[in-house]
């Protein structure tokens, strides 16, 4: 069975730096491994071992070298996936390749394809590599709404928060299913016409029988659930706020979780706040994609990701038109 690591990787796993590269129209280059190595015959993120006292920037910088013939000139970290299978224990360090010199070709003899995201089949790469598939299909930002005490005046913001660019928005209403089914269907009708997912907090029988793209477990239903409540394709996420509890959003097959707060919020006066440097620590070891959430705003995201998250996520600077970010960045 393989498992993903919930403690930091042993000193004789294998640590491996993983390129994700995409071209004009977003598809994802992936690589198939040659069949006499492990986990040979499925498809990857290319990428190899990094060497003793090597960087990750500059293992990547090698590997792609040598596997595709190019130049990497810019990436930034996207996820680290610490991964044990019954004969091997990895940690791939995955980042994202955002301008490289060259055209990829299988110089040493493998096949290479480029793939839309909604076409990579998890079934068809190593089990490690499917966090990273997650990663690559998320956004930078997750919008959380607020409670809707107009609806229409909800639907009207939830329309302008489309409008500015939002592709991943969790609808965190209150009330009985009953009470809210109306406004989630509406809600789902608009975030399908802009091409983006809708995650239903708390619900998820309300979630399944919409077809909503998936549901947002809290902290308490995370506890006490003992496997995924949706099936693939639905994503399930869920709210974190220690290394525990995303150890066990891990276990649980959860696809991505919010971890905060990350600085002081006018909502969570008491709470103490992570920071950076906490948070960096506890999602150093997450095989999940991470979005910091709490006192944050969409122009943080580049500063969260450089600390190891997917992104940012929030609902006062995120949600509806009057927020001071003309644009929500991917």
């Amino acid at each position: 069975m393989n498992l993903p690591l919930d403690t930091p990787p042993s000193k004789g796993a294998v640590s491996v730096a993983a390129g994700v590269l995409r071209d004009r129209q977003g598809r994802v280059l992936v690589t198939r491994r040659a069949d006499h190595r492990h986990q040979g015959g499925l498809w990857e993120f290319p990428g190899g071992k990094i060497e003793p006292g090597e960087s990750v920037e500059a293992a990547l910088a090698r590997e792609l070298a040598e596997e595709l013939g190019i130049r990497v000139q810019a990436s930034r970290p996207l996820i680290r996936v610490p991964y044990r299978y019954p004969d091997k224990q990895v940690c791939l360090e995955v980042h994202e390749v955002t301008q490289f010199e060259g055209e990829p070709q299988g110089l040493e003899g493998q096949p290479l394809r480029w793939l839309p995201t909604a076409a990579l089949e998890a079934g068809l790469f190593p089990a490690a590599n499917r966090p990273i598939i997650t990663a690559v299909r998320l956004p930078g930002v997750y919008v959380i709404s607020p409670d809707a005490d107009d609806p229409q005046r909800w639907l009207a913001a939830l329309e302008a928060t489309l409008a500015r660019g939002a592709r991943l928005l969790q609808m965190r209403v209150r009330g009985a299913p009953g009470e809210r089914r109306p406004l989630a269907e509406q809600a789902l009708d608009r975030t399908r016409a802009a091409g983006a997912k809708l995650l239903i907090n708390g619900d998820p029988p309300l979630a399944a029988a919409l077809g909503a793209d998936g549901v947002h477990l809290t902290a308490r239903q995370l506890a006490e659930c003992d496997s995924r409540p949706l099936p693939t394709p639905h994503l399930v996420a869920a709210s974190c706020h220690d290394p525990a509890e995303l150890a066990r959003a891990a276990r649980l097959g959860i696809d991505f979780a919010v971890l905060g707060p990350v600085a002081a919020t006018a909502s969570h006066p008491d709470a103490d706040p992570l920071g950076w440097e906490r948070f960096a620590a506890w999602t150093a070891d997450a095989p999940l994609p991470v979005y910091a959430l709490g006192g944050l705003s969409p122009a943080d995201r580049d500063t969260a990701r450089a600390q190891g998250a997917q992104g940012v996520a929030g609902i006062r600077a995120f949600w509806g038109p009057d927020t001071g970010d003309a644009h929500l960045p991917r």
